[in-house]
């Protein structure tokens, strides 16, 4: 049985430029060591002779040596997982799977360090340092903030299937036992005797689908910025405070008993409800869908030699086995056959819109959440 362990809390070349066959070496990589060989000869000539030919062996070792990969029998592999909180309890249970998969047909161990946060959390320590082979985050935004810090080549989306997207979330309103303030769509949240909890969308990466729910939820019925802009004012006029991350929202509306209604995920208050917590809630009908992708961290699984193994490991996320296992803590699967299985667990919604919709990641990260941007312009408009 392959071993892991768990560790809670804690530009755009073509794919077949991107790899040399199926062990992910890089070609470029190859072609880049020759150039830099072969420009510096004559910078080099107190190098003795023998010392050269080492040189060009020892590299030429290293090249073989990465073209085989960890993938040789009798091999053990780690990988490292960095993903956010909620997805832990699917990844317990898939790891196992794959790994027994992984060995059968491998004959070789694969053992998985796991590490678990907030998502934005998990973000910038992949940047700092985390050396995650593979990155499970709640939004494609954090995806590309370690891109952009050079780790993640440009494309991934296009490296698994799905866009990469490996499941999905709505957003849900919870409610106070009977709902007493009659909380049904996101207009109600408007309500001048309505008290709204959610996280502050500067601070959480979970929070923008928050704002952008309740900003989608005017555009994509037919309004327009303006409508949407005073919506989004009255509603946050109604945010009592802001707490830093999800998890500080749960508490302040659980533990310390403020608001009326809590802005949370579909997946969330399933899970809630399988470990004996029941919560109120309701799924508007308008809605967005919350897009959770997947990627492998380039610069890291070369350097770890388990660019294979990590890639394997990301395509069968997206098997009915393992879309399985995310259908059953809540989320909502890509994969159409288990949708179908599990569409009792998921309510239909009637309208139902992307980040695309909205103009995508860099466009609504500058229009909304830039500093002095829309977000920063409606605290200053309720005194927040």
């Amino acid at each position: 049985m392959a071993q892991w362990q768990a560790i809670a809390d804690e530009k755009n070349p073509s794919a077949q430029n991107r790899r040399l066959g199926s062990r992910g070496f890089r070609l470029g990589t190859l072609v880049r060591w020759g150039k830099e060989w072969f420009t510096n000869r004559g910078k080099s000539r107190s190098i003795p002779k023998s010392l050269s030919w080492f040189l060009v062996g020892l590299s030429l070792s290293a090249a073989i040596a990465a073209c085989g990969g960890p993938t040789a029998s009798g091999d053990n592999v780690q990988l490292t997982l960095v993903s956010y909180a909620v997805t832990r309890a699917a990844y317990e249970q898939i790891i196992p799977q794959f790994a027994q998969q992984w060995k059968e047909e491998h004959n070789q161990e694969v053992t998985f360090t796991q590490s678990y946060g907030g998502s934005g959390s998990q973000t910038r320590s992949v940047i700092d340092g985390l050396e995650a082979d593979i990155v499970a985050l709640a939004l494609a935004l954090d995806t590309q903030q370690i891109e952009k810090a050079g780790l993640i080549e440009p494309g991934w989306e296009q490296e698994a299937p799905n866009n990469a997207i490996v499941h999905k979330s709505v957003a849900a309103l919870v409610t106070r036992a009977g709902n007493p303030k009659g909380i049904n769509t996101w207009q109600d949240l408007a309500k001048d005797d309505v008290s709204v909890i959610t996280a502050n969308p500067k601070t959480s990466g979970g929070a923008r689908w928050n704002f952008l729910g309740l900003w989608g939820a005017i555009t994509q019925t037919g309004g327009n910025d303006t409508t949407a802009n005073e919506f989004t004012r009255q509603v946050f006029q109604n945010v009592p405070v802001l707490p830093r991350d999800a998890r500080e929202s749960s508490d302040v509306f659980f533990k310390q008993g403020q608001g009326d209604v809590l802005i949370n995920y579909e997946n969330e208050v399933i899970l809630a409800k399988q470990n004996g917590q029941e919560l109120p809630y309701v799924i508007p009908e308008v809605n967005i869908s919350i897009d959770n992708p997947i990627a492998v961290v380039d610069a890291n699984v070369d350097k770890h030699g388990t660019r294979e193994v990590a890639e394997a490991f990301v395509q069968y996320l997206f098997t009915p086995t393992a879309q399985r296992e995310f259908a059953k803590v809540g989320f909502r699967p890509v994969d159409p056959s288990v949708a179908v299985e599990f569409s009792s667990q998921f309510p239909p919604i009637q309208t139902l819109f992307t980040v695309a919709d909205l103009g995508g990641w860099d466009a609504v990260q500058t229009k909304f959440f830039a500093d002095g941007a829309i977000f920063d312009t409606i605290l200053s408009q309720v005194s927040r």
